[in-house]
Order: structure tokens, then sequence, then C-alpha cells
């Protein structure tokens, strides 16, 4: 099994996420905790959990792991990036996109391997995956409804009410997310003829007409759960059928970054980021965030 780069440096990860680009609008993620960050912008309302397998970053005292991992579905799973999605406007199903982006150019740290790596995850686990990780901005998307592991069509909320109680802790309702409906989400599931299976789901909408007969509802509730078993993000490895890749090898350490964007493309506009961030163990910033978390914790 070939495997591509090494890395000897120490990291502690961090994972934040806000409802756009602008760090000063994210929060800390509390990692395998058994609650949600409430995440919210014009455009929707997001309940969020993120966990992480073997868990050693920050804040500190993070549990190092979480019972979904122990779930029949992700006993192998690396990661899990979970969250319920409640829009404020109707979302037409071909213009919501996920995955990875960069606000400046990755050519010069894109390590050897790469394309051998992205040719493996398109044939084998997400063939609706495009993008330019060579342009000045790189990005690397998918359609939702295409690429996410699990989806749920909930029940319709009040948006008033939302608005006025805050909505809470959600996390027994992503605890674990598993494919198909609630409520009267199961009607919208029926109407559309959507596959019950998760991977029939995923095929079904690869087909663009299918996604655009699609529409995330102003108000209504989506389940979602994305994540497996090919990314570490203790030390950012990738580990493919047949191919590993130590990315952390080939980036500059202020570049240890991997964010994930929920986007509406018809608006050009991000609807959730979550940013993981690798930091060098006993750098300035390392330890600045360590002592913060630890102060926030007595």
């Amino acid at each position: 099994m070939p495997t591509v780069g090494t890395s000897s440096a120490n990291y502690r990860l961090r994972v934040t996420a806000g409802p756009s680009y602008d760090l000063n609008t994210h929060k800390v993620v509390p990692v395998n905790a058994e609650e949600t960050l409430r995440i919210e912008n014009e455009q929707a309302v997001i309940y969020l959990c993120v966990r992480v397998q073997d868990y050693t970053g920050l804040p500190n005292g993070s549990p190092k792991t979480s019972p979904y991992f122990g779930h029949p579905l992700h006993e192998s799973d690396q990661y899990s990036i979970s969250f319920i999605l409640i829009p404020k406007q109707d979302i037409n199903g071909n213009d919501l996109m996920f995955g990875n982006d960069f606000n400046r150019p990755i050519r010069d740290s894109i390590p050897p391997g790469f394309n051998t790596a992205f040719r493996i995850v398109k044939w084998a686990i997400d063939p609706g995956l495009d993008g330019d990780p060579y342009a000045d901005k790189p990005y690397l998307y998918s359609p939702g409804l295409a690429s996410w592991n699990y989806l749920r069509i909930g029940e319709k909320m009040d948006l008033e009410k939302e608005a006025v109680d805050g909505g809470g802790n959600r996390h027994d309702k992503i605890a674990v997310v598993e494919e198909g409906a609630e409520g009267s989400g199961e009607e919208e599931r029926v109407k559309l003829q959507i596959p019950d299976d998760t991977a029939q789901r995923k095929k079904y909408f690869l087909d663009e007409s299918k996604r655009k007969e699609f529409v995330f509802e102003k108000g209504r509730q989506y389940l979602v759960d994305f994540g497996n078993p090919y990314l570490g993000f203790n030390d950012f490895t990738l580990r493919l059928p047949g191919f590993h890749l130590h990315v952390a090898k080939y980036i500059q350490p202020r570049k240890h970054k991997l964010r994930y964007t929920l986007k509406n493309k018809k608006l050009d506009k991000e609807i959730l980021v979550v940013l993981f961030t690798l930091l060098v163990e006993g750098s300035e910033e390392e330890v600045m965030e360590r002592e913060s978390s630890t102060d926030e914790g007595e």
C-alpha cells in the first residue's frame, strides 16, 4: 500500500464553525460533546454537532470519542459533521452545495499523489465531486443531496417560535441520523420517489433534473450526517483504498486548515462553515488556545 509523505510535528486540532467565512462569526465547536452549536444567518438556522474519533484536540478536556462511533453504522468512521438545517427561505436542491474550499491558492502545497487520490474519491466515494484545486480560490464541491452520507427529512417548524426560544440543545435529534423521514417529511420523500436506501438516494440525485425537482422548504427540518473512514483529522492523513496520503507534511504551518462549506450556489453565499485547524503544538497560537480553553473550563 503506497504511503506518501510523513510528518514529525505534533499538532492540536481545533474546530470552529460559523455562518460565514469571517472568523469573527465563528465559535469553538465542542467536539464529541452531547450538545449542538446553534448557528444562524439570513438563509437558515443550523444545529451542528462534530465528532472526531481518538480526539486529542481543543478545548482541553474534550471527550476522546463519542457513542456515535459505537453505532453499527459508524464503527469504521473517523469523523462526522452532522447538522439540522432549517431554511428561512426555499432553496432549490440543485443549489445547495457541500465541500471544501480555500481563500487562497494551494497549488504550491498540493502533495504528490493528490490527483491519484482525487480520482479514487470521485470513482469510489463521491461521483458528484467537482472543482478546481489549482484555482486562485480552490474548491471541491458536491451537491449535498448526492454526497451526504445520511439525509432525513423532518417536520416543519415555526420559525418565529424558533427565533424566540433559541431552539435549545438538539443533540438527541442528530445523535445518529438515519436515512429516511419523519412526520410530514415522509410525504415529501414519497412524492418525489426518493429511494429509502442511502446509496440509491445519492445515485438518484446525481441526476441534475432530480435535484431541481427537490426543494429545501422554508421552515422544514433536514437532518444531515457527513463523514467517512478515510480522513484522520488528528494528523490530516487521507487513507483511501490502497493509498495513504500524509497531507500535513506538505502544507505550511500556518495553512494547516481544512474548511467544509455548505453553500447556496445560486446566491454564491455560504450558510455554514466548519473549519478544522491543526495548531503546531507549542506554537504561540496553540499555547494561547490551550490556556484560553483551560480558563474557560475553570
